[in-house]
This record gives structure tokens, sequence and C-alpha cells, in this order.
């Protein structure tokens, strides 16, 4: 995240569990499937741990951001105290802390920055972090087979304009790749897979075996780019070479890294990151000032470090803090490699 500085600390945290506040969550899209599968049962959990009495009204703006805007505004009719929003697009949700100023309802930014200076809170990951160790993994592990920095290049699916993290996960992996010596032949910003498969063909046909690398900024586009790769007729083996990155942990992307298509994700424990944002409105809807480890331009945050993931840590991340259970990555056609690779 932008704006990051050193360690602070902020009040104590005592959530009112005798309360009865009404906290509202809004998510940004479906295509990512953290949102609805991790981070609203997660938030869920967590905000009735700290306030057992509390109600959580829900909405997903299903990559809209006029959506998202109208269900903000029917849950402040609805009287929440404390709206935490993961905006779609960080510019245009400006306007939804607006509202919610106006009604003295602080809005807590959850994982994506809103661009307000109204913000009461911010909880996120240490993106540009997330970019520097998608980059870092790539290029050692070019280097390390022994990949030439003059022979063809790096191909490169960053996330979306409209989101603040997208540009720090790129800035961090471009504080990686620009020096290694590797060129970047092309890029694209963008978060729809359809897109990012579409643009992936393109550059086959344009740059075919030139392409040594392929930073992707997430696991979905970093599927995309492999069926696109697929569709071209390249093997699994000559996928695998290209050293693929991710972000998200997702199930698609761990199979993808047990099939060698891909090198890496990016994981962040999206638990403690949902803990962290219900105690936060938690202690706003109390009016205390929530805990926090650092600030982001300029407001008070919870910044959340993140931990690549290669296939030699599967077992010992995602799979022992209960983020995934091994069955549910070692489906039937994953089984031999996950036998293979120690994964049970």
């Amino acid at each position: 995240m932008s704006g990051s500085s050193a360690p602070a600390v902020g009040g104590a945290q005592q959530p009112a569990t005798t309360a009865s506040y009404k906290i509202g969550l809004l998510l940004p899209e479906t295509t990512t499937a953290r949102y609805e599968t991790k981070d609203r049962p997660y938030f869920k959990a967590a905000l009735l741990a700290a306030c057992p009495k509390c109600t959580m009204l829900y909405a997903n703006a299903n990559s809209s951001a006029s959506t998202q805007q109208q269900q903000a505004e029917s849950m402040l009719s609805q009287g929440v105290k404390v709206l935490v929003v993961d905006p779609f697009d960080g510019v245009a949700a400006a306007s939804i802390v607006t509202a919610a100023k106006g009604q003295n309802v602080p809005v807590v930014a959850y994982d994506r920055l809103i661009q307000s200076p109204e913000l009461a809170y911010i909880v996120s990951n240490d993106y540009k972090q997330v970019g520097m160790l998608q980059g870092k993994t790539m290029v050692d592990k070019l280097k390390a087979d022994g990949v030439s920095t003059s022979s063809g290049g790096i191909l490169m699916i960053n996330g979306a304009t409209t989101d603040n993290n997208a540009g720090n996960i790129k800035a961090g992996a471009l504080s990686v790749v620009q020096p290694s010596g590797y060129k970047v032949l092309s890029e694209t910003d963008t978060w729809d897979p359809t897109q990012a498969q579409t643009w992936v063909a393109g550059q086959i046909t344009r740059f075919g075996h030139q392409i040594t690398g392929i930073y992707s900024a997430n696991d979905t586009n970093a599927s995309s780019a492999i069926a696109a790769l697929k569709a071209a007729g390249w093997s699994d083996a000559q996928i695998g070479k290209l050293d693929i990155t991710g972000l998200d942990a997702s199930v698609q992307g761990l199979q993808n890294i047990i099939a060698g298509r891909q090198l890496m994700t990016t994981y962040n424990a999206f638990k403690l990151e949902a803990k962290k944002a219900a105690q936060a409105a938690v202690a706003l809807a109390a009016k205390q000032t929530p805990v926090s480890n650092g600030t982001v331009s300029g407001h008070p945050a919870f910044l959340n470090p993140p931990v690549a993931v290669t296939l030699s840590n599967i077992e010992s991340t995602v799979i022992a803090d209960g983020f995934w259970k091994a069955s549910d990555i070692c489906t039937q056609q994953f089984a031999a490699a996950c036998t293979a690779a120690g994964i049970h």
C-alpha cells in the first residue's frame, strides 16, 4: 500500500460485546472466489465473536461502482453504525465515504484503498510487498533456470487501474523486474480473466517462444494465461518454464502450481485481515480507537504481511493455516502430483 509507514500503536481495543450495532460489509466482485468464500464468512464470524448481538448487513457490487454506491446508501438508510467497504473503484467509492460522513458513520477501507481523506481506518495487505515477492520469485527462478536476459522477455498482466492495490502490486513487481535485466515485452492492466486470456493469446501470436516469463498479478489471470498458452499448443512442460506468478492462493492457482504450470502464488492470511476489520468496525461503533500497526496515506491502518507460496511450502502455509484442506486441492486429477510433493 502506498504511504505505509513505521509501526504505530493505537488505543486499546475493547469491543462492546453487549451492544447490538448494525455493521455493513460491502465487497467488490464475484470473479475472484476469495470474497464470497473467504472474506465474507471470515468477517461474519469475527464480527459475531467481537460483538455477539451485532448484525451484519452484506452486499456484493458484482463489479459495478454505481451498484456499490446504491448498496452503501441502502445500508445507511437501514441505520448501520459503520461501513466496511472493499471498493470496486477506489476513486468512485470516495462518494460512499462522503455520504457516510454526512450521517456520522465511519468507513473502514477493507483490502483496497478508497481515495478519500475522510476514511476512519484501513485494513489491507502490504501490496507493494506482494508485487516484490512475485517479481523476486519469478526473476530468481528464471536466473536459476539459466534463462538469458538477452533472449526474449516477460509479459506482464497487472491488475486494473481502478484498483489502488493493483498499482502498488505493479510498482513492487517492477522494482524487482526492471533492474533484473529481463525485458518486458508487453503489459496490460486488467482484473478481467476473459480480457486477460484474449490479450495473452494476442501476445503469443506476436511473440511466440520469445516469451520467457509471464508475470501475473493474481491467480485468476494466471489461469487465463495458461488457458491461452494451451490453446496455442504449448505443453505443460513449456508452460512451466515461463514461471508464471499469482496472488490469492486460490484452489486453481495451487493446483496449477502442483501441476507444474504456475511457479507461485501469494498468500495473505485473509482470516486475520477480516478479523482486524471486524474488530475495527466494532471499536469505531463504540466510539473507540482501533489498534493499528501502521499508516496508509495518513490514515491509521492494519497491514497484513504476504507470503510467497511455491510447491515446497503449500503444506506449511495455506494448509497449516486451515485456509484450504489438502482434500480441497488434491482432487483426483491432482492426487498423484500431491503425493509426489508430500501434500496430504
